[in-house]
């Protein structure tokens, strides 16, 4: 019988030292994957390289990670509201690589799916073509983009079993799944670990050939970047 489940999120990132490449899912605040963001912060490693939709807030996430200096460059979509990102990136402190969301979506998926790499039309006579190959397709110009190469894709799902097979909930769903597969070794923390056979194929969003590691997560804070609407109790819906 398979299983990939580990005790715990030491045990799911063993392996993981300085200077490594990590993907880490999640969109803003949600579906990030707080139990391995706060071990990298207790391990302590440094000069990382992190591709990630973007990097938290100051004291959450990748801010965390961002405050101890213990990431070297991030591939990213935008700053967001982190000001200590902000301020890394413009002193210098920090190499940043900003790619358009939907080519870093992309970048992550040709990994996962063993393409070298991808033509999009994205970014074609901006700063982001600089240097790159160039290409018409029917009459239109694309940019070719490298696939994505990571050590360890870390990612949060919502209920997933020991097998390795994964249900994200909503806005998680945001390169959560793109990820996994996408590295070396993905390591996948969940809210809720179920038995084999509980959850149902059809509603299984990443088959657990792509998941070499799994946990039970505990204490999510699940963090609200803004709120959009007036009624705080009917909009309280934490991924």
């Amino acid at each position: 019988m398979i299983n990939k489940q580990v005790a715990d999120v030491k045990a799911a990132l063993k392996g993981v030292s300085s200077g490594m490449t990590l993907m880490l899912g999640g969109f803003g605040l949600c579906g990030i994957p707080e139990n391995a963001i706060s071990e990298l912060v207790d391990m302590d490693v440094k000069e990382l390289t992190c591709i990630s939709n973007n990097a938290g807030v100051d004291d959450f996430g990748l801010g965390q990670l961002l405050q101890k200096h213990q990431i070297k460059k991030m591939i990213s979509s935008y700053v967001g509201e982190n000001d200590e990102f902000e301020r890394q990136m413009l002193s210098g402190e920090l190499d940043v690589e900003l790619i358009p969301q939907g080519t870093l979506a992309e970048r992550c998926r040709a990994a996962q799916a063993g393409f070298p790499a991808i033509y999009t039309p994205a970014g074609y006579g901006t700063e982001v073509a600089e240097g790159k190959e160039t290409r018409e397709f029917d009459g239109k110009m694309y940019v070719l983009e490298t696939a994505f190469k990571a050590d360890f894709s870390l990612v949060k799902a919502w209920k997933g079993d020991a097998a390795g097979n994964l249900i994200f909930k909503a806005t998680a769903r945001n390169f959560n799944p793109n990820m996994c597969g996408a590295a070396t070794i993905t390591v996948a923390e969940v809210e809720e670990l179920v038995p084999l056979g509980e959850l149902h194929p059809n509603e299984i969003h990443v088959p657990g050939i792509f998941v070499q590691r799994i946990f039970q997560g505990t204490d999510y804070e699940k963090r609200i970047e803004q709120r959009t609407c007036a009624f705080a109790n009917h909009c309280d819906w934490r991924l």
